[in-house]
């Protein structure tokens, strides 16, 4: 022991590591709340993500739903136009019928 270390040496080491130990202390402090904010930012990053699942699922079933909707819509629509076109035909075969058959009583033949 060639250099016996003072008092004033060991209180001042001592006062210094405290120090240190206090601001490493707050630094951690510091570093745990930013790791808290970044834990909940990813928490509520993944619950968006699941949102946006649920939400194209969601859209992708009324995209079928709308599909199979506009293809009744349309078997209706063709339905209605078939019939109108029967009738139509009908009357006028019936009036050309009796257009001809007009003709034929004026000239005789019938």
């Amino acid at each position: 022991m060639d250099n016996p270390v003072t008092h004033r040496e060991l209180n001042a080491f001592r006062e210094l590591m405290e120090s240190e130990n206090n601001r490493l202390k707050e630094e951690n402090d510091r570093q745990n709340h930013r790791i808290g904010i970044l834990e909940d930012s990813i928490r509520e990053i993944s619950n968006l993500a699941a949102s946006t699942e649920k939400l194209a699922a969601n859209m992708e079933n009324m995209l079928k739903v709308q599909e199979q909707q506009n293809e009744r819509l349309e078997v209706i629509e063709s339905r209605d136009g078939k019939m109108w076109r029967k009738v139509i035909e009908h009357a006028i075969t019936a009036i050309v019928g009796a257009v001809v058959c007009y003709c034929l009583m004026k000239m005789g033949i019938a």
